[in-house]
């Protein structure tokens, strides 16, 4: 890297910071240039220095150049490397800010008024459709039927030849294939109305003129000689063809994409263009980068065997890496019982690696859907782990989490009693008034990831239940709201959790793979071919997005004693044999996370790996559900809590709740208290041995839990009294 304040590099120090094939793409400043760019290959710094190349030896001018992408922090990447190698006066943009940009300036001159407004929000305009429609949708059915309309505008799909695009496609819209037609033809005659266009309008305006006005694509044509184009293999038809009408005179072109990384299909993107690039441009050169740079030799093999099960057009062009780093630790696969044990497994291997001194900000969570974040927060909360969730609204700030909230609340205030075991039952007869269903709806998009929120919380609801028979409405909307809380509180750097799509052009130390199981890996709508290998693309992403530690991870059940009748993802097959698969009750001791303590921690971890279940203390019966094995007796079997010792407990965690600024289940659970209560331990040894007491909850808190176990004031030696 050149030293931003120091002279510029010259052509020759250009080349000389690139590789054998970057420097490849270096030197073609001159016509076609398509690169092939492997995952961690460093592409942008070959297009970077491609520019920087051709601007210092004369052949690009840079106020005749253009760089465009898809996000603006990619764009904004781009400017920031031309400033750091001495360049200036390059366009990098994003397609719309680009399209944009000429739009404002050639519409006025055009036509003599502005150019229509832009409108930021299309639900609000998709709603008044759908009224003069006579029609009905809700809101996820409205972001659906807005997502829809979005596809067919991106691949030039007019309202009247939608149907029989839909037929010819095979796609499955969110209604029926008529009635989006008439939503979306009365969507673009109330924007036209008002002198309106949305972001695809961006594009299509701007093809339109420069399509029918000759001097405004002369002048265009005249201003921009070079260009080039990062992620190629995102390009829909739309933005194809602007393209197309803005190089037809150009000087060069340089495309950089991998069609082993298109995962955006649902928004018209298709590698086709990248694949059929040497195709419309016969003279192009081609060039391949496959020296990656970011992962370990582990790593990269690991992607590149998921890639040599891949089928379809992609899979004929896919790109085999070359890891440029020394070795790492071998990928690591881990089977856990249920889903809650895969989120604290996880968890607890993020803060060894922050024992380790890995930043939190160098490790990711990543899974399929939006919907599975819940109890990887909650793990991480447990153990004082700070995160950030990235590319979505947080769980319980998503629109219908919020509206769930507000029901639950009014219901809790009418509620005659408190349902104990019914509550499950009560939570989900609440939510049917907030579309939830028993059953998930069919197909994918926003109605689907409505569903699994709403379904998140009826399952939180049995697990609150399971753990606290007595519970009411009441106490499950306070459980709610206590975890609200928590994810509002300021967040330091965290460890990131996000969704694979979200996850894209991103990398991390350490990345955890999630829930990959059948029906998530892939996810159950992928009901074809295409679909499914797009699905294996996304785990693709995931893997590369790894530089060193790379855990992979599924549960065989939903719930703890539920039945093991999940499977491993298909596309583990043929991978497990590069790493041993772990058993996630021997998690801290088989995926290198500290091994306990203590004896009888040490033990009660043994116990979790045997087949046979945890015993009743009282009874000596199995224990199944998790709420009884953390209390170490069947539910029925008669307690010997000690009350008083519990409402000391209670009202000390209160106390630190407050002290550290969270929720007062991120200290301890009610469900652990008990569990202390009934134990009543006398040393950090007997102390570790409850489920739910970490190490690092020892070392916060032991010393105050077990003077209060003694009847002891914390902190000092004074006997503790009760208030008269």
């Amino acid at each position: 890297m050149f030293d931003q304040y120091g002279p510029p590099p010259t052509a020759d120090e250009i080349l000389d910071a690139l590789d054998p094939e970057q420097r490849r793409v270096a030197k073609s400043v001159d016509g076609a240039v398509c690169v092939l760019a492997g995952a961690g290959t460093g592409k942008t710094r070959a297009i970077t220095h491609r520019i920087a190349y051709g601007v210092l030896t004369g052949v690009m001018q840079p106020t005749q150049t253009l760089a465009v992408t898809f996000t603006a922090r990619a764009a904004g990447e781009m400017r920031g490397r031309l400033r750091q190698l001495g360049v200036s006066g390059v366009q990098a943009r994003t397609f719309h800010s680009a399209a944009l940009r000429q739009l404002q300036f050639f519409w006025p001159r055009t036509y003599g008024v502005n150019a229509p407004r832009l409108v930021e929000r299309k639900v609000p305009l998709v709603a008044e459709a759908v009224a003069d429609c006579r029609l009905r949708a809700d809101k996820a059915e409205l972001r659906d039927l807005t997502g829809e309309i979005e596809w067919a505008k991106a691949t030039q799909t007019a309202p009247d030849d939608y149907p029989g695009q839909v037929l010819a496609t095979k796609r499955k819209p969110p209604r029926d294939a008529a009635e989006v037609a008439r939503v979306y033809a009365a969507y673009e005659k109330i924007k036209a109305g008002r002198g309106q266009m949305d972001f695809e309008d961006v594009l299509l305006l701007t093809v339109g003129l420069l399509d029918e006005r000759i001097e405004v694509r002369e002048q265009v044509q005249a201003q921009y000689k070079h260009f080039t184009v990062d992620e190629y293999q995102d390009v829909n038809p739309l933005q194809q063809r602007l393209l197309d009408l803005w190089s037809q005179q150009s000087r060069s072109l340089c495309v950089v994409g991998d069609a082993s990384q298109t995962i955006y299909s649902f928004t018209g993107a298709t590698p086709g263009f990248l694949l059929g690039f040497r195709h419309r441009h016969r003279s192009a050169e081609v060039v391949e980068l496959v020296r990656d740079y970011r992962s370990t030799p582990q790593v990269v093999r690991l992607a590149n065997r998921l890639l040599t099960h891949a089928t379809g057009e992609a899979a004929k062009h896919r790109i085999e890496l070359i890891s440029q780093r020394a070795d790492g630790p071998a990928p690591e696969y881990v089977e856990f019982g249920d889903e809650p044990g895969e989120a604290e497994g996880v968890a607890r291997r993020v803060a060894k690696l922050l024992e380790q001194g890995v930043r939190a900000a160098e490790i990711a969570v990543l899974f399929r859907t939006n919907s599975q974040s819940e109890s990887y927060e909650q793990a991480l909360a447990d153990l004082g782990i700070p995160y950030v969730l990235r590319g979505a609204e947080r769980f319980f700030e998503r629109p219908e989490v919020r509206q769930a909230a507000v029901l639950l609340r009014g219901a809790a205030r009418s509620a005659d009693s408190g349902a104990g075991s019914g509550l499950a039952a009560e939570v989900g007869a609440v939510l049917v008034a907030g579309g939830w269903t028993p059953e998930p709806p069919s197909g994918s998009g926003q109605v689907r990831e409505r569903w699994e929120s709403l379904n998140a919380l009826v399952r939180l609801s049995e697990d609150f239940s399971a753990a606290r028979p007595e519970a009411t409405l009441a106490d499950f909307v306070e459980e709610l709201a206590e975890r609200a809380n928590a994810q509002h509180a300021p967040t330091v750097e965290g460890v990131t959790l996000a969704s694979l799509h979200a996850a894209k052009g991103l990398e991390w130390d350490a990345v955890f793979l999630v829930g990959l199981t059948e029906g998530m890996m892939p996810i159950t709508y992928a009901d074809t071919d295409e679909k499914v290998e797009e699905e294996r693309r996304l785990l693709y992403v995931g893997i590369t997005r790894a530089r060193e530690h790379l855990t992979l991870s599924w549960a065989l059940s939903r719930s703890p004693g539920g039945r093991p009748n999940r499977r491993p993802s298909r596309f583990l097959d043929g991978l497990r044999g590069g790493g041993p698969v772990s058993s996630g009750g021997s998690f801290a001791r088989t995926a290198g996370a500290a091994a306990p303590a203590s004896g009888e921690a040490r033990e009660r971890a043994e116990r979790r790996t045997r087949s046979g279940p945890v015993r009743c203390r009282v009874c000596g019966r199995g224990l199944a559900e998790a709420a009884a094995r953390k209390l170490g007796r069947c539910l029925e079997c008669p307690s010997d809590l000690d009350e008083e010792l519990y409402q000391r407990l209670l009202d000390w965690r209160k106390g630190q709740a407050a002290e550290l600024g969270q929720p007062a289940y991120c200290v301890f659970t009610d469900a652990t208290l008990t569990a202390i209560a009934e134990a009543q331990p006398s040393s950090e040894n007997q102390l570790a041995a409850i489920s739910g007491v970490t190490r690092a909850k020892i070392g916060k808190f032991g010393d105050d839990v077990l003077a209060l176990v003694a009847g002891r004031v914390p902190g000092t030696s004074e006997p503790f009294v009760e208030a008269p």
